[in-house]
């Protein structure tokens, strides 16, 4: 479902050097060590308004940096990634170590797992200078942020520590960033390598190992602004993604019409895929042309589509999709 990469010699030597630096807690982060003082002022920490959490010099005092997969490096599976693969980590075992590795999953290349092989995603409401979360509440329930303990273990593959910070949740939890982009798993993503959080609400999209927007749906400059809310809130839809000549590599289907997000499912792999909860999409973003199927398997009716339907009632599919093909 998915592949590891590993880091190359080289990344060792960088990460112990960068792991000095994570004794401290204060001014905004990069995962990068700080710059030798000049005597002017320190940067604000706070978030911006609206926001959660307070961006912190260091991922966590006495957060130990370690290079390879947490596999490699023998964790514990009662511990960290391994002992809540939903996700939460809500008990101090879950929260002892987690790891960022580059990966595939699903349509995406690259894009960063968590050591149960999970993808993780970031949220285009949030902030990366400085780092701030706004994922709270229900959406932070749907959207688990991913958090260590201060003195867990981070385990590296493929992800360069100079783009690893984190933040302080207003909870008190350290939440890991990446490229300033604080990250999270998806509740609906119940196997290893599903990307079933992929252009949710057109803000949601899984993390690159920079930072950056995995997926050809994440790319450019207009992915994901157009107002769309979190799953978490269920207010408000994103406009519809441009249709391209490339065949469509991932989906996401929204139980009401416009796209609004009162409940949405994301689909996305290569050849025929069957959709979570099928029969009860009204809507449809994707970035290319798919087929639709009313059935499982790519059986029963189908329906080629160019490009995003805000109403598939219009074609003669509203509630009706329960597998595309993608190719």
């Amino acid at each position: 479902m998915f592949r590891k990469r590993m880091v190359t010699p080289a990344a060792v030597a960088a990460f112990a050097a960068v792991a000095m630096t994570l004794t401290a807690c204060g001014a905004t982060t990069t995962g990068a060590a700080p710059a030798a003082s000049s005597g002017a002022p320190a940067p604000s920490t706070a978030a911006p308004a609206g926001g959660s959490g307070v961006a912190l010099k260091a991922p966590a005092q006495g957060l130990k940096v370690v290079p390879g997969t947490a596999q490699q490096n023998n964790a514990p599976s009662t511990t960290g990634d391994l002992a809540d693969p939903a996700g939460q980590q809500t008990t101090r075992a879950g929260r002892a170590w987690t790891e960022l590795a580059a990966a595939k999953a699903g349509g995406l290349d690259p894009v960063v797992v968590n050591g149960a092989g999970f993808t993780l995603y970031r949220f285009d409401k949030d902030t990366p200078d400085p780092s701030a979360s706004h994922c709270t509440g229900d959406c932070a329930v749907t959207w688990p942020p991913v958090v260590l303990d201060p003195h867990g273990k981070l385990f590296l593959d493929g992800v360069d520590m100079k783009k690893v910070g984190a933040i302080r949740r207003d909870d008190g939890s350290i939440q890991l960033t990446i490229g300033g982009w604080p990250v999270y798993r998806f509740s609906k993503d119940l196997e290893p390598g599903q990307t079933n959080g992929q252009g949710v609400g057109g803000t949601w999209f899984g993390v690159t190992p920079d930072g950056g927007k995995a997926g050809s749906a994440g790319t450019g400059t207009g992915a994901g602004t157009g107002g769309g809310a979190d799953a978490g809130t269920g207010t408000g839809g994103p406009a519809a993604a441009p249709a391209t000549n490339a065949p469509a590599t991932n989906a996401v289907l929204f139980d009401d019409k416009d796209f609004a997000d009162n409940g949405s499912q994301g689909v996305s792999g290569s050849g025929c895929q069957n959709v979570p909860r099928p029969g009860v999409a009204s809507s449809l973003q994707t970035d290319g042309p798919l087929k639709l199927w009313s059935q499982p398997g790519c059986t029963g009716d189908s329906k080629v589509v160019s490009g995003s339907v805000p109403d598939l009632a219009s074609i003669g599919f509203d509630d009706r999709t329960a597998s595309i093909r993608f190719s």
